[in-house]
């Protein structure tokens, strides 16, 4: 299936905290959208990877994905090297996306920017016709790259060079952040496992409020902010959002 949008995140749950919007209002726009998630998530200290991946079922279901798949690298352990690379490009050529929505190139986790290294650089590889990969089926695939890959913003701030208003859908997407019970605040998932980070009231506190920082600066409740190297261009005045003066 050709995708038109694909989240790719190194761990379940990164592609509903960072553009979980963006994904559901382009599915308003009858695109086709997708995630990858390279790793099943199985160091984090709660839950289990067994958990995580019906946690990511569910979550797909309510982002309306077309697609979801994982990669099976292993977390904290995977490399941006030749294998992991290749098994991305794989991925990349089978859905022949037209944007690629990636992790944060730095940040707290060193998952989390490892991976935005290694979807970029297997973007720009993809699109290589010598360097061939195989289908399912054994068939040699099509190259393919992406016309832009925009990095989602994650734990540590950075100033967004565009935000895609969400304020019609942030609900749904707060849903599917909190399908992941075994990670977030839930007061549904009672156990003795210590409490992490992101598991307090104030994590989720916290992405709210970027959120609406995020949508003041273009005068909308909500937006997801992005990062992009490559130059954005328009043909026309009315892409812009306007914003009350």
């Amino acid at each position: 299936m050709k995708l038109d949008i694909l989240a790719i995140a190194v761990h379940p749950d990164d592609a509903e905290l960072g553009c979980a919007g963006t994904l559901l209002m382009e599915k308003l726009q009858n695109k086709k959208t997708g995630v990858i998630d390279l790793t099943r998530g199985e160091l984090g200290t709660r839950g289990s990877a067994a958990l995580r991946a019906k946690e990511s079922a569910a979550a797909a279901i309510i982002m309306q994905l077309d697609v979801r798949e994982n990669l099976g690298m292993a977390d904290g352990f995977f490399k941006n090297d030749e294998d992991h690379q290749r098994l991305l490009i794989k991925a990349i050529r089978k859905y022949q996306p037209e944007i690629v929505l990636a992790n944060a190139l730095d940040d707290r986790h060193p998952d989390h920017g490892r991976a935005g290294h290694l979807i970029k650089d297997a973007c720009f590889l993809s699109g290589l016709r010598k360097i061939e990969t195989l289908d399912d089926n054994d068939k040699l695939q099509a190259h393919w790259r992406p016309k832009y890959i925009f990095h989602y913003i994650q734990d540590r701030y950075y100033e967004p060079d565009f935000v895609y208003d969400i304020s019609s859908v942030f609900e749904k997407k707060l849903e599917a952040v909190k399908a992941y019970s075994s990670q977030f605040h839930s007061e549904e998932y009672a156990n003795e496992e210590p409490q992490t980070y992101i598991s307090t009231p104030g994590f989720l506190n916290s992405i709210i409020g970027r959120h609406a920082m995020f949508g003041k600066m273009i005068g909308t409740p909500y937006a997801e902010g992005f990062i992009t190297e490559k130059m954005i261009g328009i043909n026309s005045f009315d892409a812009f959002i306007q914003k009350d003066t």
